[in-house]
């Protein structure tokens, strides 16, 4: 992609999506965000109490707003979208392709707590494929932000639609939520699934044989 095409596709793809966010998110730079979150930091541990004069806590607001701009919340600057440039599939290769167990870090945007688990993601190719780490960094790119997982799940099919120019895409994620086990009903045991099929993956033979890839036994010693 040229520089403009490149750009246009990120705001396509960030506005697309339906993120909440401001319209003017990303005026700000990062170190400005970080110094502020900072100084807001500092207010919230003092008002609970904390003595942010001990050697534990001192550097506490400074990490978290380090943590909040540069990782935990870092797939909400489009400028971090991965490089999704696909290629022409020569290899001729016609059937459905898995990406399965693709790590899950997110935060529940209702408490800011962590939503851990895993996305099982595949798609059939259009006459364009795209590089496997490619997939795990769409999802965690999308992941990187407050989120809920019905959203989380659907933005990682548009994306990949959009990288790959077809309609048939299809992503499950299994995940906890930290939301329900540290706080509220305080349940250890359960886990939430979500799926988005599209295109050929709604025919119900097609979606069957996604859901046995994903359930097959591919453990192997590296």
């Amino acid at each position: 992609m040229s520089n403009n095409q490149d750009k246009k596709y990120h705001e396509h793809l960030f506005v697309s999506i339906k993120t909440p966010v401001k319209s003017d998110a990303n005026n700000m730079p990062d170190d400005k965000k970080m110094e502020l979150i900072q100084a807001k930091m500092t207010d919230i541990l003092d008002i609970l109490g904390l003595d942010l004069q001990d050697d534990s806590l001192s550097g506490t607001p400074r990490r978290v707003a380090k943590m909040f701009v540069k990782e935990i919340f870092k797939g909400l600057n489009p400028d971090n979208l991965p490089k999704l440039s696909s290629f022409e599939n020569k290899y001729k290769y016609g059937e459905m392709l898995v990406e399965k167990d693709i790590s899950v870090f997110s935060t529940c945007e209702h408490h800011l707590l962590p939503i851990i688990g895993k996305a099982h993601v595949a798609y059939i190719s259009n006459g364009r494929v795209l590089g496997l780490s490619k997939i795990n960094r769409i999802v965690d790119y999308f992941a990187r932000r407050p989120q809920v997982q019905e959203r989380l799940t659907v933005q990682i099919v548009k994306a990949m639609q959009e990288a790959l120019q077809t309609e048939d895409v299809a992503c499950i994620v299994d995940a906890k939520h930290m939301c329900l086990v540290s706080r509220g009903i305080k349940d250890i045991t359960s886990s939430t699934l979500t799926a988005e099929y599209a295109g050929k993956f709604k025919d119900p033979e097609v979606r069957k044989e996604f859901l046995r890839y994903i359930n097959s036994d591919t453990k192997f010693i590296v």
